[in-house]
């Protein structure tokens, strides 16, 4: 059962509990002695290092300096095997989308890591939306999601889009709308979302699917062209751009949850500090307007709340994948 693992233990509830009483006051040295790092499993530039740094930056009373160790490839899976293998006594910490966690499990044979042995869980951070974007390889003319379907019917060498690695929640994203909407789209997987970005700007590929933070700037721009986003509501940075649902697929509708996460070992009472002064970050005025500006909401919860977040997601990425056919990667 997920509430017996090492994700979920009650020990970091209760060094959670702890630490969280308004009357508990710490002394102004520092949790840690020694400079922290804050692994991303994403390239600089992104919206995961752009949050990760927004974050790193204001959680000056936990260590001397929080450094953002930018650790890309195989979908965020070399930066969790990092983790796994690193100290666990808070020094290490990884900002990570929760479908690394609860996804990958079922679309990996053969993981370098449990996610619900290997890690604990501190806090969420942040959800962020998905837009489907085209660049100068469609025609101007294709303005629509309808449009570019249509498109891609009709010229399928180039019905291709890139997400940040197979198996990755845009991945899916875009197996679903293929299945749903009967065409063929091909998935070109990249070290992350800026180099997917980066081809699509320069018409070697048709489209990519990526965060808003990471697309946000090409669109508003004009060097990509956003058909859709996939979440429940239209992006007031966006307003233009039409939600799945308005679009005629609402079953496709779904956003990334982004949060942190420790070595399993690492003590209950760290854990408790570390999600303070995280979220202490997330109350300033700049880390509010940076997330802001990202089109990301902060989310806020206990890490025995992470978990059963953790788990719920886990339980569902299980039906999509079965429901996609997708076959397990070795």
């Amino acid at each position: 059962m997920l509430s017996r693992r090492c994700l979920f233990t009650a020990a970091s509830a209760a060094g959670i509990a702890a630490c969280l009483s308004p009357r508990t006051k710490f002394a102004m040295a520092h949790t840690i002695a020694k400079p922290a790092r804050l692994i991303v499993g994403f390239p600089a530039g992104g919206a995961p290092d752009v949050i990760a740094r927004l974050i790193a930056e204001h959680m000056r009373g936990y260590a001397p300096s929080v450094i953002v160790d930018n650790r890309p490839g195989a979908g965020g899976r070399i930066a969790l095997e990092l983790l796994k293998s690193s100290e666990a006594d808070g020094s290490v910490i990884a900002l990570t989308p929760i479908d690394q966690l609860a996804l990958f499990p079922h679309i990996y044979s053969r993981l370098g890591y449990d996610p619900l042995e290997d890690f604990a869980a501190v806090t969420p951070l942040c959800s962020v939306q998905f837009l489907l974007t085209i660049g100068p390889r469609v025609p101007a003319s294709v303005k629509t999601l309808a449009e570019f379907i249509d498109w891609c019917r009709h010229n399928r060498e180039a019905a291709a889009y890139g997400t940040a690695g197979a198996g990755t929640h845009p991945h899916f994203i875009g197996i679903s709308l293929a299945r749903a909407a009967r065409f063929e789209f091909v998935h070109v997987a990249y070290k992350g979302g800026v180099t997917a970005v980066q081809d699509v700007l320069g018409g070697h590929l048709s489209a990519c699917i990526s965060t808003i933070g990471t697309l946000l700037s090409n669109v508003q721009s004009g060097g990509l062209r956003a058909l859709v986003t996939t979440a429940p509501r239209r992006s007031a940075a966006l307003p233009d751009v039409p939600t799945f649902k308005e679009a005629g697929y609402p079953t496709l509708e779904s956003v990334e949850r982004f949060g942190l996460i420790v070595p399993s070992r690492t003590p209950a009472d760290t854990i408790g500090r570390l999600h303070k002064a995280v979220h202490e970050a997330l109350e300033t005025d700049a880390v509010r307007a940076g997330l802001a500006k990202l089109s990301v909401e902060p989310a806020e919860a206990l890490p025995s709340e992470f978990g059963r977040l953790i788990g719920s997601e886990t339980r569902r990425w299980a039906e999509v994948v079965k429901d996609s056919g997708f076959k397990p990667i070795d």
